[in-house]
């Protein structure tokens, strides 16, 4: 049987998902909130059974550092790293911002 990667979302992750919940259910309604949600989840839990699936990130230093990117909807991107049967899910953000800076 392949191995499983254990996935864990660190606060700043587990933060902006929170984020973009409540942002979705303000401005846009709760169908919204729970469809972006829902397909955020699935993506990310894709990373269980294929951790390298999201490409190396393209800012040099981040990818220096062994961070990947995984384009989650049009608008989201995953900032994450494998270490050994662990992907550790750094943040959540809008791919459109200068997001490498909360990484530095």
């Amino acid at each position: 049987m392949p191995t499983r990667y254990k996935l864990v979302y660190l606060a700043p992750a587990a933060q902006d998902l929170r984020e973009i919940v409540k942002f979705h259910i303000t401005e846009v309604g709760v169908a919204s909130s729970r469809k972006i949600y829902q397909t955020i989840q699935q993506t990310i839990g894709k990373l269980r059974d294929f951790p390298l699936m999201g490409q190396t990130h393209p800012d040099p230093m981040l990818a220096a550092g062994s961070f990947r990117k995984l384009v989650l909807t049009r608008t989201y991107v995953a900032i994450y790293k494998v270490e050994d049967d662990t992907v550790y899910i750094y943040r959540i953000v809008n791919g459109a911002t200068d997001y490498p800076r909360l990484l530095k």
